[in-house]
């Protein structure tokens, strides 16, 4: 029996789907609508940015749009804290998979920066 090879992008799109239904969870009001628009953009995007790292034309390039997702990771817990903290899903507990899932993509992506930094360093050093 053949396992299944672990695919980072797998997860992203697995993620942003996860955003997504939660952002179909959030009453309509005006702080909903903005913190459902924020969200959808931010929680969604690191998907298509890992996506495009993917085919980059540099290392460089590579750490640039790594960078994008991971910045866009970080915007994506805050508003999930705050959605937490104000109530707007309840009961909140349900968010805490999905923080849980963005901490673990966060170090993921901040390692993979970190790693390709010092692999891009290495090279120019040769």
């Amino acid at each position: 029996m053949k396992e299944r090879q672990f695919d980072l992008q797998d997860r992203f799109i697995d993620y942003a789907v996860r955003i997504i239904r939660l952002s179909a969870a959030i009453p309509e009001s005006k702080a909903g609508n903005h913190i459902c628009s924020q969200l959808l953009r931010s929680g969604t995007s690191p998907a298509p940015n890992y996506g495009e790292a993917q085919s980059a034309e540099s290392i460089a390039d590579f750490i640039h749009k790594l960078k994008i997702a991971l910045k866009e990771l970080r915007e994506t817990e805050i508003w999930l804290k705050i959605i937490m903290r104000s109530g707007l899903i309840k009961p909140s507990g349900q968010l805490s998979p999905l923080l849980k899932e963005t901490d673990e993509l966060i170090s993921i992506l901040f390692k993979s920066v970190k790693t390709a930094q010092k692999n891009k360093r290495e090279k120019e050093r040769i």
